[in-house]
């Protein structure tokens, strides 16, 4: 049987599955040299032109690079390095649009060049063959090779999954994009280095067979290669139908040996390996010329360009730049610029994109050259994009998967087989951008699959965090284990062991008794301690009954100590009386000794007046206050034998005897007060400045006798609810009487405003003494209304608790006695005082105008104001 090989070199040719046949149009970029390479104005390199990760940056914003510089390193297979295309300077490293379906942008590095172009030490290898395989895939990473067919795919990565496991290398010079022609023109000029570059490839994977496959519409290129590899018997050049798409791996695979990549399989699982022409001439480079790898071919072509040709351009320059040395001349109705071919390439945002390595052509078309698509249109279900797909797939079903989002249905109809070669695209009638669909599913599907790997490490992460930690707490209890078990060997060994546990025992039973002790009280502790003795000693007997009579008696004591306090209580309640009948002859003496203090006050006061023995006016004013202190000095007298008398009779009756000894100490001292006034205001006729200070002096002594009589109330109040806490009302009563003296006080004080302002002008004078004098009349007369809602039954005085209440009702008539009393004495002497002075204005009679007497009036006035005030407020404290 024929092996495979054989049949290869036979010339055996199969097919795949689809393609279509659209119009080449090579020959308007294919008939001229590939032009020199030019330095732009600025280079911009991103730091990612290949599928992988990125590197790590070696340079910064100013240093100065040279050419073949390496500007990034990585450890990995799966990065490569990007090197300086010229000397210059690193004048930014910043986000800018590179050459991607996405149009995002990416990390780039920007060169302004010197126009210099001085190379930095070059790497070669001067004997590859002496070198290990391994040796040489570092070096081509190092070197920064990346799939130039257009995937981008790192080549030292691909080489090394191919070792040892490779039997045909095929070199892919098919080129089956249209309008893209920069394989070809490298073939026909530069098929020796390719050759060389395909020998280097052979020393690392060592296959059986090395195939250079182009479709049979490159007959320059062929004849080229058949010229280079003559003589190597090893090399075949190998000619395939021109049909797209050709050029892809699995395609191209197909049709040189017939064999078919698995799905989500590489072509190293079958034993090939497929490698770009362009990918080995670059190799070439790297190995024997120490060139990274930083310019590449690049197609410029369209109608709109004046020039359409092949040029080597410095990876980074911008497509701007290339278009403007060809002539460019944008489409007025349709601007377009496509990276890549008509089938797989993607329109591009702007010109300022940068060359990167898999930029192998740049297409700007005009409108009558590539019509624009018309709009999506619904699908008529025609099975044309099933027969022209080259992977044998259902593109249609894959559109409605990936529109819907069911990315679970796309994958189980094999999306990732799809190519993008843009075949079904090409055939619809609706015009749908089916190859857009599947570019966006893939996208999710992998972010998906990226996060779901996230996860399922992390998780790993954590199992195994917890898996250490399980097993770092067993050692350690296996640790503390063993030392314990090793200690008590020791102390059997020594003989301290049971020492040891004699000590704990002891320090424990020590612990137990502290905590009992401090729980219960000593002498609880002790009747617990005998009962439980005695309930010991009857079992012991054989007794079913306990003894209890030691808790018996227990309970006994605490019941008679419980009867001793409150017998003892109840004794302190009965010697009260006493000691309140002590409180009130203590409170008759502080009055006493007030009494006292106002006398001396008083008797200070005499040699004032006589001194004035000259002025008859001062003399009077002596014999008033001459008079008063006869008259206080004979109610003091009384005061004394009665309150002396009482103290021995009963208690509820020295109450209210005490009671009727202050109002009647009070009314001799209000009966001196007014006396005085009246004696103060007689002399004063004739000398209104003199009249003036006498009402001043009467009403200094008015406020005093009211706050005194005030603070004597209050005292009296608190003695009398200090006996029975039930008359706290009688407390009340009086807190509520202070807030309507409080009140009287002021209206008092207005009325002697109001007549002390009127004292410039007679007639108002008059006014003010006879509204005073009618404000006095009815607060006596509110006072009396009050003393008679005040009176209480008199039955209450059977009940003990109630004599209080009758103690003040008693008080109350005496003082409402006095009062009426001293208000005659009083209408008496004003009458006296106020006849010879002032009339009662009426109504047909004018007021009198004299200013003194007008003066003597208001002062009158005030002072019986303040004197119907005070005793109003007596009576309500009551």
């Amino acid at each position: 049987m024929i092996t495979l090989i054989e049949q290869i070199k036979h010339g055996q040719i199969w097919d795949f599955h689809g393609g279509v046949h659209p119009p080449e149009n090579k020959h308007q970029s294919n008939q001229q040299t590939i032009q020199s390479a030019e330095i732009p104005s600025e280079i911009v390199l991103p730091l990612k032109q290949h599928i992988g990760t990125t590197g790590q940056l070696l340079v910064s914003v100013g240093d100065k690079v040279l050419k073949g510089q390496p500007l990034t390193k990585s450890d990995v297979l799966q990065a490569c390095p990007v090197h300086a295309p010229t000397s210059g300077e690193v004048v930014a490293i910043e986000a800018r649009t590179i050459a991607h379906p996405s149009g995002l942008t990416d990390n780039c590095i920007v060169i302004r060049p010197d126009f210099e172009d001085t190379w930095a030490e070059k790497s070669s290898v001067d004997d590859y063959l002496s070198k290990s395989p391994e040796d040489l895939i570092d070096h081509i990473r190092l070197m920064g090779i990346a799939g130039m067919g257009g995937a981008g795919f790192p080549a030292a990565r691909k080489l090394q999954t191919a070792h040892n496991r490779t039997e045909i290398l095929i070199l892919n010079g098919a080129e089956c994009e249209p309008y893209i022609t920069a394989d070809d023109r490298l073939m026909q000029e530069r098929a020796d280095e390719i050759v060389q570059g395909a020998e280097i490839l052979k020393h690392i994977v060592n296959p059986k067979l090395t195939v250079v496959a182009l479709e049979d519409n490159k007959p320059e290129a062929i004849e080229a290669l058949k010229t280079a590899v003559m003589g190597k018997d090893d090399i075949l050049v190998q000619v395939v139908p021109t049909k797209y798409p050709s050029g892809g791996e699995k395609q191209l695979i197909k049709l040189v040996t017939g064999k078919e990549v698995p799905t989500k399989a590489i072509p190293a699982a079958i034993g090939i390996m497929v490698q770009n022409v362009g990918t080995a001439f670059a190799i070439k480079r790297a190995v024997i010329d120490g060139e990274p790898l930083i310019e590449r071919v690049v197609t410029l072509t369209g109608t709109t360009l004046k020039e359409q040709s092949n040029r080597w351009a410095l990876l980074g320059t911008p497509i701007s730049f290339l278009l403007d040395k060809h002539g460019y001349q944008p489409d007025k109705k349709l601007e377009r610029v496509i990276i890549g071919g008509p089938m797989m390439g993607f329109t591009a945002p702007h010109t300022q994109i940068p060359v990167t390595k898999v930029t192998n052509c740049i297409l700007v078309p005009s409108k009558r050259e590539i019509e624009p698509s018309h709009g999506e249109m619904a699908c008529i279900r025609c099975s044309s994009c099933a027969e022209a797909c080259p992977a044998s797939l259902l593109p249609q079903q894959l559109q409605w998967y990936a529109k819907d989002q069911n990315y679970d249905k796309c994958e189980e109809y094999n999306l990732f087989d799809c190519i993008e070669c843009g075949a079904c695209a090409y055939v619809c009638p609706s015009e749908i951008p089916l190859v857009q669909y599947y570019r966006q599913a893939k996208a999710e599907i992998r972010t998906r699959d990226a996060e779901h790997q996230s996860a399922e490490r992390a998780r790993e992460r954590f199992e195994a965090k917890k898996a250490r930690l399980e097993r770092d707490k067993k050692e350690r209890e296996a640790r503390h284990k063993q030392a314990a078990e090793n200690r008590r060997k020791a102390m059997e060994k020594s003989g301290d062991g049971d020492a040891i546990a004699a000590a704990i025992a002891r320090v424990k039973a020590k612990g137990e008794q502290g905590s009992a002790v401090a729980a219960i009280k000593p002498a609880v502790a002790a009747a617990i301690a005998k009962a439980k003795a005695k309930q010991a000693e009857a079992a012991v007997a054989g007794s079913s009954e306990p003894d209890n009579s030691e808790m018996s008696k227990l309970r006994e004591e605490r019941k008679r100590l419980a009867r001793e306090r409150k017998a003892q209580k109840e004794a302190t309640t009965d010697t009260s009386p006493s000691d309140s009948t002590t409180d009130k002859k203590d409170a008759v003496a502080a009055a006493i000794a007030r009494a006292k203090a106002k006398k001396a006050a008083q008797q200070a006061d005499a040699p004032t007046s006589e001194s004035s023995e000259g002025d008859a006016k001062k003399a009077a004013v002596a014999a008033a206050i001459a008079r008063a202190k006869a008259r206080k000095a004979e109610h003091a007298e009384s005061v004394e034998p009665t309150e002396n008398a009482s103290s021995d009779a009963d208690p509820k009756k020295a109450a209210v005897a005490a009671a009727v000894a202050r109002a009647k100490a009070r009314k001799a001292s209000q009966q001196v007060d007014s006396q005085d006034t009246a004696d103060v205001v007689v002399p004063s006729e004739n000398d209104p400045k003199k009249a003036a200070v006498a009402a001043a002096v009467a009403r200094a002594k008015a406020r005093k006798t009211a706050q005194q009589a005030e603070a004597q109330d209050t005292a009296d109040m608190v003695e009398s609810s200090q006996e029975d806490p039930k008359k706290a009302a009688v407390a009340a009563a009086v807190a509520r009487a202070k807030a309507r003296k409080a009140s009287q006080q002021a209206e008092a004080q207005d009325t002697a405003d109001v007549v002390e302002s009127s004292e410039e002008d007679p007639k108002k004078a008059a006014v003010a003494a006879a509204v005073a004098r009618a404000k006095a009349r009815k607060a006596a007369q509110q006072a009396e209304a009050q003393d008679t809602a005040d009176v209480v039954d008199p039955s209450i005085e059977e009940d003990p608790k109630k004599a209080a209440v009758a103690a003040a009702v008693a008080r109350a008539k005496a003082r409402k006695a006095a009062q009426q009393a001293e208000s005659k004495q009083l209408q008496s002497e004003n009458t006296e005082v106020q006849a010879p002075l002032i009339e009662e204005p009426s109504a047909e009679e004018p007021v009198i105008e004299d200013p003194k007497k007008a003066a003597v009036a208001a002062a009158v006035a005030r002072a019986k104001a303040r004197k119907a005030a005070q005793m109003q407020n007596k009576n309500e404290d009551e």
